[in-house]
């Protein structure tokens, strides 16, 4: 019987050991997934970016990019450059209000890239970059070059030239940098080219070579050369009578 108990335990013992072997090597419980990403959120702990949070609510540019941030629309993620408030305090007056609805959503899609970038990937980028603006001629680009330092880089629309040192956010997919001048598309703000000059009609052309070539003169202003021969031969016959007449008598 003492055999039998000892035996009973060594087999419970056997089988509470491989229990707790199993529970030790069970996989610990992942992380809770974050909450949905977004950008209004960020911008709004950030402090400083009012006015370009009323003109993504205004261009609905704000909900556009929360939808493809938490739906996948793009796997590579995105990057937005934020202008402070300062920044658009030092825009020239009534900057916005002359641009349409539609130039307003191109100015902040200019400053949105679909791409996710740490400051240290902006090295590897190729320039022009481009972002989620386009128009007519294509989409809206930018250059950037970083400091060997790796913590700042230089932004230039072709219009305006912007250091930036900041990341507000960087957290894939989104990462927010600030800015301190507002990225003026070249589209939008460069100068423009001047207008081609109109091309002259062969009707033109003809005018002008007639004007060239001096006015014509009338029947009126030309004296026949025949005429004024003969006019030379009477003179002379006058003469030669006059000078008999003279001698005859």
């Amino acid at each position: 019987m003492a055999a039998m108990r000892s035996g009973i335990a060594v087999v419970a013992a056997a089988f509470l050991a491989i229990a707790a072997v199993s529970h030790a090597q069970a996989p610990a419980p992942s992380a809770a997934p974050s909450g949905p990403q977004n950008v209004t959120a960020i911008l709004e702990k950030g402090g400083q970016y009012t006015t370009f949070i009323r003109l993504l609510k205004t261009t609905q540019q704000d909900t556009q990019l929360n939808s493809q941030l938490n739906n996948s629309f793009n796997g590579n993620g995105y990057t937005m450059f934020a202008p402070t408030d300062n920044a658009f305090n030092n825009l020239k007056s009534g900057t916005l209000n002359s641009l349409t609805q539609q130039q307003q959503v191109a100015l902040v899609q200019g400053h949105i890239l679909p791409q996710f970038y740490t400051m240290e990937s902006f090295q590897t980028a190729s320039n022009p970059i481009r972002t989620q603006a386009s128009g007519a001629d294509g989409p809206f680009t930018l250059n950037i070059t970083t400091a060997a330092s790796n913590n700042q880089m230089n932004v230039s629309t072709g219009v305006v030239v912007v250091s930036v040192n900041n990341a507000l956010s960087v957290a894939k997919p989104l990462a927010v940098y600030t800015v301190d001048k507002v990225l003026l598309p070249q589209e939008l703000f460069g100068a423009k080219a001047p207008a081609a000059a109109p091309t002259a009609s062969k009707g033109d052309k003809a005018k002008k070579g007639d004007a060239a070539a001096g006015p014509a003169g009338s029947d009126d202003d030309v004296t026949p050369a025949g005429s004024a021969a003969g006019a030379r031969t009477v003179g002379w016959g006058v003469a030669a009578i006059a000078a008999l007449v003279g001698y005859l008598l």
